[in-house]
């Protein structure tokens, strides 16, 4: 249900998209008012509001409201190469400050790796979300913008499910069996 959630501006994005005959600017509106809402429900229920869905919004707000100020729609375009370079920077400087990195504050919670292995998953995860980057600029200026929607659904979540997949075969090589619990090495 989280999951589901999280996406939520996403996937009313879509279905704005494709219920509108293709209008990227009322997709955009409804996406911003999506993320909007998200963050009002999450607060009314929670008393707080996540980093991510803060992130998520601000530059929602920013993308999304130049793409229907100018009417171009480069810039919703734009969005999710910022969001996932600011997440491959934020991964990457965790390597440098801070006694963890972010993927071990993360999971470190739920699994418990060498600290090496932390570090070198971190990293991973920096360059996965740089690459997703540089793959979401590659769809937007050599595809159509009906393409382009369809990645920023299927194609960002199906790479991301993969890497993940991926991630938890390497991972599995990695787990120590902490009988404290603890959170690691």
């Amino acid at each position: 249900m989280k999951l589901l959630f999280d996406f939520f501006p996403v996937l009313l994005f879509f279905v704005a998209f494709k219920l509108t005959g293709d209008d990227i600017y009322i997709a955009t509106a409804v996406a911003i008012a999506a993320g909007i809402a998200q963050s009002a429900i999450f607060w009314f229920k929670h008393r707080r509001l996540e980093k991510m869905h803060v992130i998520t919004l601000v530059l929602l707000v920013v993308f999304g409201g130049a793409t229907l100020l100018l009417q171009d729609e480069v810039y919703i375009k734009w969005k999710p190469t910022v969001l996932n370079w600011l997440f491959g920077l934020v991964f990457i400087a965790s390597q440098f400050l801070g006694d963890r990195p972010v993927v071990q504050r993360l999971m470190g919670q739920a699994i418990t790796l060498p600290r090496r292995i932390w570090y070198r998953l971190n990293l991973v995860w920096s360059v996965f979300f740089i690459a997703v980057g540089f793959i979401n600029l590659y769809v937007v200026y050599n595809f159509d913008t009906d393409t382009w929607v369809n990645f920023k659904l299927f194609g960002i979540i199906g790479l991301t499910l993969v890497f993940i997949v991926a991630q938890s075969f390497y991972i599995g090589r990695h787990v120590t069996h902490d009988p404290e619990g603890g959170e690691n090495n």
